[in-house]
């Protein structure tokens, strides 16, 4: 009797293991993109590697595999980036609009919810950052307050996922808290910046403007200014030129001045001269020499910045969209239509 238990249990066993699906030792993507940017996904590991590089065909869809260690990557489509968790036997499937990439970044799938809390975070973070403005207006005690309440929907968001992976969790605390951490140690220079909302902007003065003599913001009282810092050596600021060309085109003949203030030392005077001819650099060209004054006022440390100012001189967002960002169009067009 004993020999036929013990029989028994083996077959139970045997047959639980059959039932049991083996594990796959890879990653399954698929997905479907509407109005994809091109023809590929490249998979981004944590040095900034692309591991794997993914065929989207012509209707938007694609399906790949690949084999990784479990953590987070980035999934980049040519223009932005989403972050990905991914672990070996995961197969999740992809859905996104690029015209609203964030806001319809979708996951499903076995594995998919790493990815999913990834995603709603990201744009929990838009929205910090979209209206962290408002917080440093206030006084500290009460900036502090709210920058808590802030992080309190960070914890509550991470709640609605119970079953992350400890690796996902923990370092994702770290990311969580380093950026309040951030945030409450700009509140100095950004409070000082945000308050500068509805007053008189600092000015500059007698700048060189490269089609001849002097400018000064005094000069374009009665118009809005949108002003570009920036310097010739600076790359982010020449990414930004196209768009800039694109909305002052846009805007071109309404009641608006779009200026750039070059911060370029002395020395590089010519090369500034050269770049907004070879360029054709739109609207007002200031060189600003070594005068810096107008930089310190907005308390400048870091390039390009811009500035927008009303028509009568006081300032609009000391800290505007960038001419690359949708929003500075929809700005413009709710001050000037």
């Amino acid at each position: 009797m004993r020999k036929l238990l013990i029989t028994l249990t083996t077959l139970l066993i045997l047959t639980a293991c059959k039932n049991e699906p083996e594990k796959k030792d890879y990653v399954t993507l698929s997905g479907n993109i509407t109005n994809a940017t091109g023809n590929e996904l490249k998979i981004i590991n944590d040095l900034n590697q692309p591991i794997k590089t993914i065929t989207v065909n012509e209707d938007g869809t694609f399906k790949d595999t690949l084999k990784v260690s479990k953590g987070v990557y980035n999934m980049f489509d040519g223009n932005e980036y989403a972050a990905l968790y991914l672990e070996n036997d995961f197969d999740i499937n992809i859905t996104l609009d690029t015209k609203e990439f964030d806001e319809t970044l979708t996951f499903t799938g076995n594995g998919s919810d790493g990815s999913t809390y990834l995603a709603k975070k990201t744009l929990l973070q838009e929205e910090t950052f979209t209206n962290v403005n408002d917080l440093y207006i206030l006084d500290k005690p009460e900036f502090l307050t709210a920058l808590e309440n802030k992080k309190a929907d960070f914890v509550s968001l991470k709640g609605q996922y119970k079953d992350l992976d400890s690796t996902l969790t923990v370092n994702d605390s770290k990311d969580t808290e380093g950026l309040f951490k951030f945030l409450a140690g700009r509140y100095d220079k950004m409070s000082k910046m945000a308050k500068l909302k509805g007053k008189p902007s600092p000015k500059f003065v007698n700048y060189e403007n490269h089609k001849g003599g002097t400018t000064s913001l005094d000069d374009l009282k009665g118009k809005y200014v949108y002003v570009d810092v920036w310097a010739t050596w600076c790359g982010p600021c020449k990414k930004e030129i196209p768009f800039l060309k694109e909305v002052e085109k846009e805007f071109h003949g309404k009641n608006i001045e779009f200026v750039s203030v070059s911060i370029d030392k002395k020395a590089a005077h010519k090369v500034w001269k050269q770049m907004v001819t070879e360029k054709e650099l739109v609207g007002i060209q200031l060189f600003a020499g070594d005068d810096l004054q107008f930089v310190n006022d907005y308390g400048i440390e870091g390039i390009p910045r811009f500035i927008l100012i009303d028509d009568k001189g006081n300032v609009v967002n000391a800290d505007a969209p960038r001419p690359s960002n949708p929003k500075l169009k929809e700005v413009l067009n709710g001050l000037l239509n």
